[in-house]
């Protein structure tokens, strides 16, 4: 499902006339990049007929592609002395994840500003999706607890806790290392400090995700309980936090398409992270006031816009708006998924994609080469292939596997393998992905500051 509940807004950048001009006209010199702005997607009419537009999204591609300066891995730019504070730290780090020397390198810039590590796999390999299973990764789940209500499985009369076998810090650091793309700490947010937080909210955004059951509502209105929202929203006078856990402590009172579903997922990811984990009432405290900025909704412009610049109906004014909580990054190879990565499955037949709810997969990577299952079709999760296989079927409409089984066409090794590329290259995987920053609290935050 897409983005469809999110209101018009006003862009934050501007391009100047003259430079769009000079885009269109060297257009004709870069149709790699026009092939991954049109191909496969609704709106390459639009492109077409909108020539600013497509000079506004090569812009913004190349503003928000970052593995393409010949960096990847994970990056810290601050002063010297810093960096060789966050060097000994995250060392000590990976001893204590167990990660071998071997697997990794690490390496200062020529003026030591900034300090890069990186997997000692071939630079070629991008693949994270099967991390998991590569002997030398020695990669294990771990087991952590989370607080339990109904629908959370069986809890501990002592501390009214569950434990769930979930992803790896260790998987989330390999896969941040991986080629690929490039995870960067910079300014304020330049500590291991900061690079721990962003394993912890990844790595509880999947620990949350692994055994939901949310009702479906298969084009009809959504369902939420009533006690804490009103159509989506949280009711005066309940914390976005408090509201946002009942959808995971009270299951079964919610039925929501899988576009909010993720939302509700990154979003309670962090906010539980900051509060019960970290327990820092400061940065929550911050996250909250971004997620109410502008509209007291936490579930509108959560993400930045500019993801679903493909669709047919998108606003070209939009394309520059940020995202309340998180941001984006464009030119990630398909099967590159951190886990607690927002990606997007894209239905490429012209037909079923016209049907609500089906238009594609919003999806979060669990790690261990799984992606989510919110309404446990599917045992909780599915695999990478599996999760392609799904989305392939709708054209065969396979909308409900046990429903229409007869309708499902057997798909070779091959077909998956076709699958496991993006759009333009006949596959559905788009090359977007969407995830919390690295964060830091500002010590004064102003308004403008607050929409990022």
């Amino acid at each position: 499902m897409t983005a469809s509940d999110t209101p018009p807004a006003t862009r934050q950048l501007i391009v100047p006339l003259a430079q769009r001009t000079v885009l269109i006209k060297k257009l004709c010199h870069v149709p790699v990049l026009l092939l991954l702005l049109t191909a496969a997607h609704p709106v390459s009419w639009v492109l077409a007929a909108n020539p600013d537009f497509a000079a506004d999204r090569i812009l913004h591609r190349q503003a928000f592609t970052s593995n393409d300066r010949g960096e990847e891995g994970v990056k810290f730019a601050c002063a010297e002395q810093q960096l060789l504070t966050v060097e000994r730290e995250m060392l000590g780090y990976f001893k204590q994840l167990n990660i071998a020397p071997k697997l990794y390198q690490h390496a200062y810039s020529a003026h030591r500003t900034s300090l890069l590590f990186q997997l000692t796999t071939p630079p070629g390999d991008v693949s994270t999706v099967d991390l998991w299973a590569r002997p030398e990764m020695e990669i294990r789940n771990q087991l952590v607890r989370l607080p339990n209500k109904q629908g959370m499985g069986q809890a501990s009369r002592q501390d009214k806790t569950t434990q769930v076998l979930t992803v790896s810090e260790k998987e989330i650091v390999l896969a941040l290392m991986q080629h690929g793309r490039l995870t960067e700490f910079s300014g304020n947010q330049c500590s291991f400090q900061a690079f721990r937080d962003h394993v912890g909210t990844r790595q509880n955004t999947v620990a949350w995700t692994e055994r939901l059951e949310w009702g479906w509502p298969d084009g009809s209105r959504a369902r939420w309980n009533k006690r804490f929202w009103h159509n989506g929203t949280p009711l005066p006078g309940v914390s976005i936090s408090t509201a946002v856990a009942d959808a995971f402590l009270n299951q079964k009172k919610y039925a929501i398409g899988c576009y909010t579903a993720t939302k509700l997922a990154m979003i309670h990811g962090v906010l539980d992270y900051y509060k019960r984990i970290k327990n820092s009432p400061a940065e929550l405290k911050e996250i909250e006031h971004r997620l109410l900025a502008g509209d007291n909704d936490p579930l509108v412009r959560t993400e930045p816009r500019a993801v679903w610049a493909f669709e047919e109906n998108f606003d070209p004014g939009e394309l520059w708006q940020k995202g309340k909580l998180l941001t984006m990054r464009y030119n990630i190879p398909a099967k590159n998924f951190i886990p607690g990565d927002w990606g997007y499955f894209l239905n490429t037949d012209p037909a079923t994609a016209q049907k609500t709810g089906y238009e594609g997969s919003n999806v979060i990577y669990l790690g261990r080469g799984m992606f989510d299952d919110y309404y446990n079709d599917h045992h909780h999760a599915y695999l990478f292939r599996e999760k392609l296989d799904e989305v392939f079927q709708w054209r065969n409409k396979v909308f409900n596997h046990q429903r229409d089984l007869a309708n499902v066409q057997p798909l070779s090794a091959r077909d998956i393998e076709n699958l496991e590329q993006m759009p333009e290259r006949g596959g559905l995987i788009m090359d977007v992905r969407v995830y919390f920053p690295p964060f830091a609290r500002r010590k004064a935050a102003t308004p403008s500051d607050r929409h990022e």
